[in-house]
């Protein structure tokens, strides 16, 4: 027997903890489960206890969550973080670990809260040490107020790239260079949508700002990391195809952001791929409920759209889960949904025309040669298309043939680049190849986790009342 509940959250960013705060206003048993020591997720990372309290460095956007935070704590939703959610089952049974221990919560119903992961950016060299993700330095910096430094280089593209630019400049930080990858912009009728969104005014600003400071190379191609032991340089062709190099210290790479989709696949939840966002995403209905009965997703795992999007989707979620539960009737369920509704038309102005101008160039996605597609195990991107010649269909066989995405991050960081380099290979689409079948346990225990999982009733009862 598991402890229960009438709603488990997994995740508390913007999603997880406006879902949880509107669940337990309408008398849900909710409890949240996170990986993280504090809520926030990563745009809110460590908003209650960040040693930066300069309102200056991460900008208003960052402290809005101080308020949806505090609505989270003070909602009577029970937190449980540093809890690593290794499993759901179809009965919604959810395995967690936490203090070296598991334990199993049964929930009535389930809103998958895992918000969103950096892109892979496989370049040649990206596996040196010094280079890291653009996301890794803005949670040293959220988290312990740390800055690179020595000579630093952000590459890459999207609106992540211009944010922690200006936020490391506000804190002290100076970069050597910015290599913007964005392709040449092109017009289209998914402009006149941007123009009239929330977008405009704060992409414009941050430029502005962080071009006061560094003038950015654009239209940068051809990216690699080069060094022996760790990063000395990194090379490139500039727009007029010109090759040039910039010694440096770190690198600090990003391409956008992709659903956390590990563990909603592996519930079962059809995902389905979106060319627009060069991902897989949840197949859902309205409120974000999935295919399989009792499991809605919300927040960037349901497809990328931003903080004020995710928050509002979790609220979405979170009223659909109190419907089914008979806690409230359709028609307040729907009253309730009016504004969350209008928030996301109002944010999802001007969403296809980002995902168009920052769309990775396929040279930064799909690698070649001995540049590692699966860091785990190793794995080159000629290794796999060897193994597609002599007969690899998809990212399962795959497993078999090389161990891809069989590592410590269960294809979280490979998962996408195989796709797209079988499908590149086998002159398919990334929807026709399909992604890696994921099971349980899809983060890493140890047998003596599993080991004190409770084995009869009465054992589990004495965890629960622990």
């Amino acid at each position: 027997m598991s402890e229960t509940c009438d709603l488990a959250i997994i995740g508390a960013g913007p999603a997880g903890m406006a879902a949880a705060a509107t669940a337990a206003r309408l008398g849900l048993d909710t409890v949240v489960l996170d990986e993280q020591p504090s809520p926030g997720g990563q745009i809110y990372r460590a908003i209650t206890e960040t040693p930066v309290r300069q309102g200056t460095i991460f900008g208003d956007d960052y402290w809005r969550g101080l308020d949806l935070a505090r609505a989270f704590a003070n909602s009577g939703a029970r937190y449980l973080p540093n809890s690593t959610v290794f499993s759901v089952d179809s009965r919604l049974e959810i395995g967690v670990s936490s203090g070296g221990k598991a334990r199993l919560l049964q929930a009535r119903h389930v809103i998958v809260a895992t918000g969103a992961q950096e892109r892979p950016m496989p370049i040649p060299g990206w596996t040196l040490p010094g280079v890291l993700t653009a996301g890794a330095a803005q949670i040293l910096l959220k988290s312990a107020g740390l800055a690179p430094s020595g000579r630093t280089v952000l590459a890459g593209s999207g609106p992540l790239l211009w944010l922690l630019a200006a936020q490391l400049q506000r804190a002290g930080g100076t970069l050597s260079a910015i290599l913007d990858t964005t392709p040449r912009m092109t017009f289209g009728v998914d402009m006149l949508s941007f123009l009239a969104s929330p977008y405009l005014s704060k992409g414009r600003a941050l430029m502005r700002e962080t071009k006061q400071q560094i003038a950015p190379i654009d239209r940068v191609t051809g990216l690699r990391a080069e060094g022996d032991s760790r990063l000395r340089r990194v090379s490139f062709t500039d727009r007029s195809g010109v090759a040039d190099h910039i010694e440096c210290d770190t690198l600090l790479l990003h391409q956008g952001v992709v659903p956390n989709a590990n563990l909603a696949m592996s519930i079962g939840c059809t995902h389905r791929w979106d060319d627009a966002q060069l991902c897989f995403v949840p197949t859902l209905d309205t409120w974000g409920h999935s295919d399989v009965a009792g499991v809605s997703i919300a927040g960037d795992g349901a497809g990328i759209a931003g903080a004020e999007s995710a928050a509002e989707r979790g609220r979405l979620a979170a009223l659909d889960a109190a419907c089914r539960l008979g806690r409230i009737d359709q028609a307040t369920r729907d009253r309730e949904a009016e504004t969350p509704r209008r928030v996301l038309t109002k944010y999802g102005r001007g969403r296809a025309f980002l995902d168009r101008i920052f769309r990775p160039i396929d040279a930064h996605r799909i690698p070649a040669g001995d540049t590692l597609a699966c860091r785990c195990e190793e794995v080159s991107a000629a290794q796999i298309t060897e193994a597609v010649r002599i007969g690899g269909t998809g990212p399962n066989q795959l497993k078999a043939y090389l161990r891809c995405g069989m590592g410590p991050c269960q294809g979280r960081l490979c998962g996408l680049t195989v796709t797209e380099l079988i499908a590149q290979a086998r002159g398919k689409t990334p929807a026709e190849i399909g992604h890696y079948r994921l099971r349980p346990p899809v983060k890493p225990i140890t047998v003596a986790e599993l080991a004190s999982l409770p084995r009869s009733e009465a054992e589990a009862n004495a965890v629960a009342r622990q």
